[in-house]
């Protein structure tokens, strides 16, 4: 045994080798040494730090995206009631198109998209609908909650973002949206068809269209098969029309709806107009002849809008007789207009 004392490495050798045996397992789990020195130590703590700060600055960063935004909820669609401003026509809710609409919310198992509601004035756990009316219709209809957003707004607000929905949507016929614009202004939210078109930021010619076609009288919107016919471009058209001469106009569409459930907007729109309308109202469906020393001469035929044609047999208009009988014609009109008969 020698006394010599064992080096640093001769020391550090006997201590493992002296060791129990030690799995891979454990030492891949063993927890990393703790810095010796002063420095080392330092140098652990800034790492830590720094990988601290790049979890806060991205949790920063995922909230700020967030910022503002309301999350959404589902709702029992029966506690959630339509828009006073809304003015959508059953019509809107039989069409092939929405009903595409609302199979897709079923295969989803919901609206993917929420709509937006209000806490409904007055009530408790009822709510009163910003936009997505259809979305809340075919939720109601399946019986599935309904996605939405929440949010306190006042009643102009509402009506704002409703219309900016729907237009940017064409969600609303031009006949509906002018309903709901006359609500708006008949029940004092807008002092005006300006203010409400600047509120709403839409021109103001739009709205004034709108507008015309919802102060029609109710038998002319009756004449369309649908309300939901009824097109922007005739608004100027039927207000004329309505001035000038209303009677006429109504007893137009009372005859126009007789046509029945498969009449279309354009034979409405002219037979509203007046476009080839006869002249009399009483014409005889079936033709005239005429003879002449016991041989027909002629017969005088009408179509169904009243326009006559007369067909001459050869042996009553020779060659030599077509200039006087033009004559014979021109005077027959001359003398049968309405003022000069009047005149005399």
């Amino acid at each position: 045994m020698t006394n010599k004392k064992l080096s640093l490495k001769d020391r550090a050798l006997a201590a493992v080798s002296t060791r129990p045996a030690v799995g891979a397992a454990a030492v891949v789990a063993a927890p990393p040494a703790s810095p010796k020195t002063g420095p080392g130590a330092l140098m652990a703590h800034l790492a830590k730090e720094s990988t601290v700060q790049r979890e806060n600055d991205q949790l920063r960063t995922e909230l700020e995206t967030w910022e503002g935004a309301t999350p959404a909820r589902k709702l029992d669609p029966t506690l959630v009631k339509p828009s006073r401003w809304a003015n959508r026509h059953p019509d809107s809710f039989r069409t092939a198109e929405f009903n595409a609409f609302k199979e897709e919310i079923r295969v989803a198992g919901g609206n993917i998209q929420p709509a937006k509601v209000r806490p409904s004035p007055g009530t408790d756990g009822e709510f009163e609908l910003v936009f997505g009316h259809r979305r809340h219709r075919a939720c109601l209809e399946l019986g599935l909650p309904l996605l939405a957003v929440i949010e306190s707004i006042d009643d102009q607000s509402l009506f704002a973002e409703m219309d900016r929905e729907n237009r940017n949507r064409q969600d609303l016929s031009p006949w509906e949206q002018g309903k709901m614009y006359l609500n708006a202004l008949d029940s004092g939210l807008f002092p005006s068809a300006r203010k409400l078109a600047e509120h709403v930021d839409a021109h103001h010619s739009v709205v004034s269209k709108a507008l015309s076609l919802a102060r029609l009288p109710q038998p002319v919107i009756d004449a369309f098969a649908s309300p939901l016919d009824v097109q922007f471009r005739w608004a100027k058209p039927l207000t004329d029309l309505n001035e000038a001469d209303q009677k006429t106009l109504l007893k137009r569409a009372v005859l126009a709806q007789a046509l029945g459930p498969d009449r279309t907007s354009k034979t409405v729109m002219d037979m509203l107009l007046g476009v080839d309308e006869p002249t009399t109202s009483a014409v005889p469906q079936e033709p005239i002849s005429i003879s002449v020393r016991g041989k027909s001469a002629a017969v005088i035929r009408f179509d169904a809008k009243g326009k006559a044609t007369v067909s001459f047999s050869a042996e009553a208009v020779p060659p030599t007789q077509v200039k006087a009988l033009k004559r014979a014609i021109e005077a027959f009109l001359i003398l049968g207009r309405p003022e000069k008969q009047e005149a005399e």
